[in-house]
């Protein structure tokens, strides 16, 4: 690799990862990865990302094209009542506790590919990607986007996990519905009226 793809690298691979690091989709991950298996956690948040990156670096520029403002306003909305779906499912479901973990080792995955995908399509970080791909090329952002996601997505299980280990099962359940609630509910607002938010709008360009 020569400088420049270096430094394309480089700035990919941060700016992408850093915010991830502090999006609506990795507190959901978190929630999600307190309460199921961390591999699987891991794995179908990870698919989820290589899915929304080669999306992103796939179609380019034209991706905005294609969608249009009111159409990824409504993914995002789409991503807010799946959260909010999952958030009263969880409140009002009461797992025998002998058959939690089969349960959750069994949806993890999907729960988690789910999720991320939902709140990933339309968002900050896919956009970003979307601008890149014309100043670094697909190459280098699909490769530095992926591993910059993957290691995300690896923290946000681990912090994820360690949350569950240190709280009581029953408070743990009422933070996770509660961020899952928070996090759909924001996904929402901002899908209907991202007026609202003029730093993100103007850092998305829509």
């Amino acid at each position: 690799m020569d400088g420049a793809a270096v430094y394309g690298f480089l700035v990919v691979f941060v700016v992408i990862g850093g915010l991830e690091l502090f999006d609506r989709t990795s507190f959901a991950l978190i929630a999600l990865a307190s309460r199921a298996p961390a591999l699987e956690s891991w794995a179908g948040g990870t698919v989820a990302f290589v899915v929304t990156t080669a999306l992103a670096v796939g179609l380019g520029e034209g991706l905005s094209a294609v969608f249009g403002p009111g159409r990824i306003g409504l993914l995002r909305v789409a991503g807010g009542v799946f959260l909010l779906g999952y958030a009263l499912w969880l409140f009002f479901h009461h797992e025998e506790e002998a058959s939690a973990d089969v349960t959750t080792s069994r949806t993890a995955f999907l729960g988690a590919f789910l999720t991320i995908a939902l709140l990933e399509l339309g968002d900050t970080t896919m956009i970003f990607e979307v601008v890149f791909v014309a100043n670094f090329g697909w190459l280098i952002v699909l490769v530095a986007g992926v591993l910059g996601l993957s290691a995300v997505a690896a923290w946000d299980v681990w912090l994820g996990r360690r949350l569950g280990t240190r709280v009581s099962p029953e408070r743990l359940k009422r933070v996770v519905v509660a961020v899952l609630a928070i996090v759909g509910a924001f996904s929402i607002v901002y899908g209907l009226a991202p007026g609202l938010f003029p730093s993100l709008s103007v850092a998305t360009g829509l």
